[in-house]
């Protein structure tokens, strides 16, 4: 069986990590991946196609910048992936991200109707079934239910700066995405499975949550090297943890909580150099990182994982905090709360910062041994990356072998 995945990146970033995950379950039984990729320069065990250049990027970051049409530049690039796949003649097409500025979903779509390949996609955000944005809940739009238009986020990612063609767009998407004759939907939430069945896109849904490493996301015994490293003489730390920080994330949040905890410090792993200088000095700001095990180290050496986000999916940052033994404590948003559960964390109205500071308190005075061992089994019992990303193989599996059966009818 061979299987091509496609996503913004590969083996980098949480989506990126997720598809090169898939591509080791596949590869261990004895089937061919391959990854289909816009940005970064990664290392990956499956068999690499690159989409496009870095020329490619910019002018389609220019087209949706200008005339809000992301995600129909990249026409070159995109035919080019297509020469690619009539040569790799996949079984079955796993698509994640398709928004990045790497892809032109026109031609995609309409080249995947006429050779009728089977596809798995995986959406991350509500991208999809948008006529612009990735999240719309907070600004509590509802138009992607009817029709988008005048868009309250067009200066959100993918930015438009001057055109408002969210109209267009969702009309666009809701023709392409509904072209294909085998199409099955998988999301890592039952928040955007339930948003996705609301939406125009008519496929049917799986829920398979995100899975880590639990063999490098685990109780780190390394604590005292972080203390030091980082000049941490406190006893209690809260950590926050994201690939990158605005005030979607939360980052706001943090520095009024400063001001309200005591007897504590806090930790920001995914900053900017520029944000890292304007942190107040109680805050310990540190750059993003791709070494995984000094981040399964901080998470290990924090007494509690704090994700104050304000418009996600099913934050991969949570179930790695649970499985090095840290609780969690998030804001009721997006599938966000569906990582934890009373002995695991806590869930906090969004934007609420009293009832934040609160949480963290109560946390902090329980102990961290109060919840490790319930942490760790969660994790162990729910988010095995060996387990999730069977799951995907199963179904790309039984996909396959319907497609034979019908062969052979």
């Amino acid at each position: 069986m061979r299987i091509l995945q496609i996503n913004t990146t590969v083996n980098s970033g949480s989506t990126g990590r997720i598809a090169e995950d898939i591509g080791k379950v596949i590869i261990a039984n004895g089937h061919e991946s391959y990854i289909a990729w816009g940005r970064g320069n990664p290392k990956s065990q499956s068999k690499l196609i690159k989409i496009g250049s870095q020329k490619d990027i910019m002018l389609h970051g220019l087209k949706s910048a200008i005339l809000d049409r992301h995600g129909f530049g990249s026409k070159k690039a995109t035919q080019k992936l297509i020469e690619d796949i009539e040569k790799i003649k996949p079984d079955v097409i796993g698509l994640h991200n398709l928004h990045g500025y790497y892809l032109n979903i026109d031609i995609l779509f309409n080249y995947l109707e006429i050779k009728k390949i089977p596809i798995v996609w995986t959406l991350h955000d509500c991208w999809a079934f948008t006529g612009h944005c990735t999240y719309f809940d907070s600004v509590g739009c509802e138009k992607w239910k009817i029709q988008c238009e005048k868009c309250p986020k067009k200066s959100y990612y993918p930015s438009s700066y001057l055109a408002d063609n969210s109209k267009e767009n969702y009309l666009n998407k809701k023709e392409l995405f509904n072209k294909l004759a085998n199409g099955t939907i998988i999301t890592p939430s039952k928040w955007l499975k339930n948003l996705v069945e609301e939406s125009f896109l008519k496929y049917p849904v799986t829920n398979i949550y995100n899975g880590i490493d639990l063999q490098v996301f685990k109780p780190q015994i390394e604590i005292k090297i972080i203390k030091e490293k980082y000049q941490i003489t406190t006893e209690k730390i809260i950590l926050g943890v994201a690939s990158f920080w605005d005030e979607r994330k939360g980052l706001k949040d943090f520095i009024a909580l400063q001001k309200i905890l005591s007897n504590s410090i806090i930790i920001l792993v995914g900053l900017s150099k520029k944000q890292i200088k304007e942190l107040p000095t109680e805050i310990i700001g540190i750059e993003r990182t791709e070494n995984i095990q000094e981040l399964a180290a901080l998470y290990s050496v924090s007494d509690v994982f704090v994700n104050p986000t304000y418009q996600d999916n099913f934050p991969t940052t949570n179930i790695e905090a649970l499985a090095c033994g840290t609780p969690v404590i998030t804001y009721n948003t997006g599938g966000s709360p569906e990582a934890i559960d009373e002995q695991t964390g806590k869930i906090v109205t969004k934007g609420d910062i009293k009832a934040l500071a609160n949480a963290i308190e109560e946390v902090l005075n329980n102990g961290k041994p109060f919840y490790t061992n319930s942490c760790r089994l969660r994790a162990e019992n729910r988010f095995n990356k060996e387990d999730r990303y069977m799951d995907y193989l199963l179904i790309y599996e039984k996909i396959v072998q319907e497609k034979l059966n019908l062969k052979t009818k």
